[in-house]
């Protein structure tokens, strides 16, 4: 058994007070037994305008997110995946939004850079991330002590072609920040999709209230298993959701309905 965590935050527009917030709350998880731990997308910074992660961009290897995330996982001997930070870009106008991965020793072991790119309006509600974010082109995975770890962020989780790209994974890792309304639709019902037809564990670690620049994101961080089932989940507010990745249960699942094996295209 290998217990897994996913950090629920309210980033504000301070990079050390999310730092200090995500210290306690990743500390609060390796301490309860975590192994692997897991923070939302843009845990770091959620500006009160979209060009503000563009002014604390970092390059890749140097800067105190990176620093703060390298040391911490060192420290508390886990892994930790690093939600998303705003990584330096050939635009000085845009960032990558960026998950990076850190073993116990504290050593960078993974990237994955966001592909899909948020796009909403509805009345007087609108996002378009590809004002200050160039995407990814490559989809991302690890290896961990229990299994290969697909990487995806937020928007990814309407694209099932990017989970299927990954190949059989034990865990898919979800950081988000899903808005309140597109995530009281659609955010449980997706993430359940996801485990249900890759037959693995989901880890969800979402933002999860209303920030200092007035939006509100729908939280409901959460694990669930290989047939679907929510097995740990936290509706709003920080905190930190945990469980066990079973992988009997999951050999156990695709033993009996042997779907994968089954797939023609």
């Amino acid at each position: 058994m290998h217990t897994v965590a996913a950090v629920q935050m309210i980033s504000s527009p301070s990079v050390p007070d999310n730092i200090a917030t995500a210290r306690r709350l990743v500390t609060q998880a390796a301490q309860d037994g975590a192994q692997l731990v897991l923070l939302p997308e843009y845990w770091a910074i959620m500006g009160l305008n979209d060009s503000d992660k563009v002014k604390v961009a970092e390059p890749l290897g140097s800067g105190p997110i990176q620093d703060f995330m390298s040391g911490l996982a060192r420290e508390l001997n886990i892994w930790l995946i690093g939600g998303t930070l705003p990584l330096a870009s050939d635009d000085p106008e845009k960032v990558i939004n960026t998950t990076l991965v850190y073993n116990p020793q504290g050593e960078h072991v993974g990237r994955y850079d966001k592909i899909h790119l948020f796009g909403f309006t509805k009345g007087t509600e609108s996002y378009n991330e590809s004002k200050t974010i160039v995407p990814g082109t490559h989809v991302g995975a690890f290896e961990a002590p229990f299994g290969k770890v697909g990487m995806s962020v937020c928007y990814d989780l309407r694209f099932p072609e990017l989970f299927r790209a990954l190949g059989p994974v034990s865990l898919i890792v979800v950081p988000a920040a899903f808005t309140y309304t597109t995530g009281m639709a659609h955010w449980e019902i997706l993430l359940r999709a996801r485990a249900i037809e890759n037959q693995c564990y989901v880890l969800a670690a979402a933002q999860g209230g209303t920030h200092p620049n007035g939006r509100r994101t729908w939280g409901h961080s959460m694990l669930i298993d290989p047939w679907g089932a929510v097995k740990s989940v936290l509706a709003e507010g920080e905190g930190v959701v945990a469980g066990e990745i079973d992988l009997g249960y999951m050999q156990g699942v695709r033993d009996s309905l042997p779907a994968l094996k089954h797939r023609t295209m």
